[in-house]
């Protein structure tokens, strides 16, 4: 009794165990920061070397001619001068020197905007609606037809120029053409023909796929379940899940619609239906170039990218992640 007492008094007088107290991880800390400084340190002339020509751009469009082509170039406007915005926006008369019509070029700004926003809302709608079929939908040969439709981003724009520009030509009912797309000139220079072969797009599609592959099945079939036919669960379950997808799609589409430039020159031939682009190019004449109201175009025609970009960026980045990491 009195070993088990004993015993027992000498388990109770014991010292209780503590924890081993974590040592400071300093290493990894320094290792972090070191790994950040790097970093910062590579990206940041990066930075600048992509943002250079833009920020000469603005400053030059605030200097007057002498300024913009002295020996040594400013950064910085030496004597600022908004003349150069000023003459832009009332360009009426280098205009009519230039291709014999009086046209106001906030007309080629409308007309950008009128395409732009038009080829974003179509090609976001067509995109999400065949990313939805190929990702939710089970058909005989959907594989097949989607290695098909990807296999169309390696052929160049430039192989299907003509065969667009024909098809444009020759639509029925249109432009004076018959029912057999002859005898006029179909929807060239008009909106339906720089509208129409960009509503819809592979890459758009493939994205917008890869994204709606991660959202679980279930959801649908509790849609199915509670009465929804396709299409309202298409727009009430599947879009507002790809917020972020749907955001990436349509930057690209915007910005590659306002900055087009070949196929609006080739079917345009109205002064009034040019965009801005092409409409910038007038500015550009053998020996007389009008560089001060070109630079002030130019970041006029920058601003509208730069600001959907701004408004979009973290659903932009949130969409390029989420599907490189879901898909």
């Amino acid at each position: 009794m009195g070993g088990v007492a004993g015993g027992a008094g000498v388990r109770e007088a014991a010292p209780e165990r503590t924890a081993p107290a974590r040592r400071p991880q300093n290493g990894s800390n320094h290792f972090g920061l070191r790994q950040k400084t790097v970093t910062y340190l590579v990206l940041a002339p990066l930075a600048i070397l992509f943002l250079a020509p833009f920020a000469w751009l603005i400053s030059a469009s605030f200097q007057p001619m002498g300024e913009i082509f002295s020996t040594t170039p400013h950064w910085i406007p030496q004597d600022p001068t908004m003349e150069g915005y000023k003459g832009f926006l009332n360009v009426g008369d280098l205009t009519k020197a230039q291709q014999g019509q009086g046209h106001g070029d906030w007309r080629w700004f409308a007309n950008s905007a009128f395409v732009a926003v038009t080829i974003t809302v179509l090609q976001t709608f067509f995109n999400a609606l065949c990313a939805y079929a190929f990702a939710k939908r089970r058909f005989p040969g959907r594989n097949a037809i989607f290695v098909l439709f990807l296999a169309t981003m390696m052929v160049p724009g430039q192989v299907t120029l003509i065969p667009n520009y024909l098809i444009i030509q020759h639509i029925p009912f249109f432009g004076g053409n018959d029912w057999m797309g002859s005898g006029g000139h179909g929807w060239l220079d008009s909106y339906w023909g720089l509208i129409m072969p960009g509503i819809v797009s592979a890459f758009g599609i493939f994205l917008l796929r890869q994204y709606m592959l991660s959202i679980p099945d279930q959801l649908l079939e509790a849609a199915r379940i509670d009465g929804a036919g396709e299409f309202r669960i298409f727009r009430s379950v599947v879009l507002p899940l790809c917020g972020p997808a749907l955001a990436a799609n349509a930057i690209f589409t915007f910005q590659g619609a306002w900055e087009d430039f070949f196929w609006p020159l080739i079917i345009m031939s109205s002064p009034d239906k040019i965009t801005a682009p092409v409409g910038l190019a007038l500015f550009v004449v053998q020996n007389r170039t009008s560089w001060t109201l070109l630079f002030a175009g130019s970041v006029i025609a920058t601003l509208p990218m730069i600001i959907v970009f701004l408004v979009f960026q973290r659903r932009f980045v949130q969409g390029i992640a989420l599907t490189g990491i879901k898909g």
